[in-house]
């Protein structure tokens, strides 16, 4: 069989010398965007540039005949030479990051940033740098702490100084990443060069599409502009129109956030806007955290119009299906060029110390409480058999437990989350108890243990932060920090961000995180939910010591809640302490056994694997079976 490729304005056409079966119809159709009429393909040349490489090479595959005419050979031609330039920069891509490189350019380099940097970037942070600033577009999985933003911004103070003629040269950064992520973005600017940077915050919800826009086609547009992951929504053309006029620097933050292949608005607005960026960056600790499928749209977006990773979606389920499948050495042999990772051990932290748990013990009514509800509890799911076990996760019951050991009061509240129907467990003599619980007014035994940590830490000249999990423990624990002459100040959902629209009165995550910061700060304690802030904030320079009031099985968040204290820029000298209030006899038991468990696999994973991948340890509920099969040893052993 021979087809023939031949080149129009604005399409490619494809035709046969003799008819096709119906599935290289459909795979010419699928593969390229491709209408069939009058027995002839035809393509979109905009959407389809490499077209002809890749045909080329489907007919070597299957042994056909491929005739092109003149336009069609000379654009083969040229993208068989584009290819063999891009296989030789991605190989000097690799070499940067394996030490072997030109040593005079990487000197020369490193003059231009320390002249222009008011912050000194460690060896590895200007390495990391340096392969961005050659790449231009690269993904960075370094863990939190190791200070992606300072890497991006020594890229940054490279390519900002070159001559405005030189094809590598940036004026503006655009930030897509969380709300979390805006005030350490223009506050690492400061740290790096000293000065205040104009920036411009366009959020989901805080700015119209009108106003967005008028922004986007302004002529004074900021050199720092940070969007949230769902304002990029409905403003791809208008993103992409000032792509076009300005040359900019797009930079994902917390891009695991776009791993949807499945066609999510997210992922779809920016893998749009992406050829029409200067430069490419990707900032991910958790590169692929559900499989390698996640890899696939970050390497999309560095490279839009390259096949970097070379396997489909159902290989790469495959290949995190079965750990020893010889293709992921492929794959991260294929995407080395284009990466680079610090782990944990090559920051050289100072020492933290893991505290054992402090235990308290539960008041009588608060432990007949959870025994009542722990019975109910354990009595309905050691009927069910093994496979009922992930789907009764959902049934809240596990979550009321965690409530109880905590802080009873939760139980007279409904769920957060609100999906959990048909609960059952608060029967007329447990409602009782509760009521009773609330008219004595009890203060919950975890409450009076931390209060007097804090105090004693405070008394030491320290800051706090305090990890809890539930709102209402977070509000109650704060109002009686409050009663107690404790100032205190939240982090969590209900704390909104900075934004040009607010009142300057209205306390905002950033004040306090600033007021935080400052040596004479009116309060020595936070009060934070990981969910809400265990990203993108920095608390290491104020704060060394934090307080866990509340854990739930969630691994991934509580090793981020961590790393907001322990991180790179801390004097060798500073000890961080971290501290555990348990429940005796409770579910606090299970969760801190199986938190170290899931962190040692996590760390282990981490530290050894260039491409950490996090499936096995955790899954959406945050509870696996292993976490079932604990918490029922541990009722069998007490009971």
């Amino acid at each position: 069989m021979k087809f023939i490729i031949t080149s129009e304005d604005t399409k490619f056409v494809i035709y046969a010398n003799e008819p096709l079966n119906k599935r290289t119809k459909l795979y010419i159709c699928n593969t390229y965007n491709a209408e069939f009429i009058n027995n002839q393909f035809l393509i979109n040349k905009h959407e389809n540039s490499s077209l002809i490489s890749k045909f080329s090479d489907y007919c070597k595959k299957h042994s056909y005949e491929l005739e092109l005419d003149d336009e069609s050979d000379k654009t083969l031609e040229k993208l068989y030479n584009e290819e063999k330039r891009f296989q030789e920069f991605s190989k000097k891509a690799e070499l940067i990051w394996n030490n072997s490189y030109d040593k005079s350019n990487f000197i020369e380099f490193t003059k231009v940033v320390q002249n222009n940097m008011y912050r000194t970037l460690y060896p590895l942070q200007l390495l990391a740098a340096y392969h961005l600033t050659f790449s231009q577009n690269s993904c960075n999985f370094s863990v939190p702490g190791a200070g992606k933003t300072s890497i991006v911004y020594g890229s940054y103070s490279y390519l900002s100084n070159l001559e405005t003629d030189n094809p590598k040269y940036i004026e503006k950064i655009l930030v897509i990443g969380p709300l979390s992520s805006f005030g350490p973005w223009e506050s690492e600017y400061e740290s790096c060069f000293n000065e205040q940077v104009v920036s411009k915050r366009l959020s989901g919800s805080y700015q119209s599409y009108e106003s967005k826009k008028k922004y986007f086609y302004s002529l004074n547009t900021s050199k720092l502009t940070l969007m949230s992951y769902q304002g990029i929504i409905g403003q791809t053309e208008n993103i992409i129109s000032f792509l076009k006029n300005n040359k900019v620097m797009v930079v994902l933050d917390e891009a695991h956030k776009i791993k949807n292949t499945d066609g999510g608005k997210i992922a779809e607005s920016i893998l749009k806007i992406a050829p029409y960026a200067k430069s490419r960056i990707v900032l991910t600790g958790t590169p692929a955290p559900n499989g390698y499928r996640d890899l696939y749209n970050l390497f999309k977006f560095i490279w839009p119009q390259k096949d970097l990773v070379k396997f489909g979606l159902n290989q790469l389920d495959d290949m995190t299906d079965n750990q020893n499948d010889n293709r992921i050495n492929i794959l991260i042999n294929n995407l080395k060029p284009y990466f680079v990772r610090i782990r944990k051990r090559d920051l050289g932290l100072p020492k933290k110390i893991e505290n054992d748990p402090i235990v308290v013990e539960m008041d009588d009514l608060q432990k007949t409480i959870y025994e009542k509800l722990e019975n109910k509890v354990m009595n309905d799911i050691i009927k069910e058999k093994n496979n009922t076990f992930v789907s009764k996760l959902k049934s809240a019951k596990f979550i009321r437990l965690m409530q109880a050991a905590s802080n009873p009061y939760l139980l007279l509240k409904p769920l957060e989350e609100q999906v959990f129907e048909g609960e059952d467990l608060l029967d007329d003599e447990l409602e009782t108890k509760l009521i009773e619980y609330k008219k004595l007014n009890r203060v919950p035994p975890k409450f009076e243990e931390a209060y007097n940590l804090i105090t004693e830490l405070i008394n030491k000249g320290e800051k706090v932060i305090v990890w809890a999990i539930y709102v209402d423990t977070i509000e109650r624990f704060s109002d009686y920090l409050n009663s107690k002459n404790i100032n205190t100040k939240i982090l969590y959902g209900k704390t909104l961000v900075e934004s040009e629209n607010l009142d300057e009165k209205i306390e905002t995550r950033e004040k306090i995180i600033n007021r935080f910061h400052e040596v004479n700060s009116e309060f020595k304690v936070i009060i934070a939910n990981p969910f809400a802030v265990a990203e993108s904030i920095s608390l290491h320079k104020a704060c060394h010591c934090a307080i866990y009031l509340e854990r739930n099985f969630d691994a991934a968040r509580f090793v981020q809640s961590k790393d907001r204290i322990h991180r790179y820029g801390l004097d060798m000298k500073i000890v961080t302490n971290y501290y555990y209030i348990n429940t005796r006899s409770s579910l606090d038991e299970v969760i801190d056994e199986r938190l170290r468990q899931k962190e040692e696999l996590m760390i282990r994973v981490s530290e050894n694997t260039e491409i950490p991948l996090f499936q096995t340890i955790t899954d959406e509920t945050y509870i696996d079976e292993n976490d079932i099969k604990g918490i029922i040893e541990n009722y069998v052993k007490r009971t």
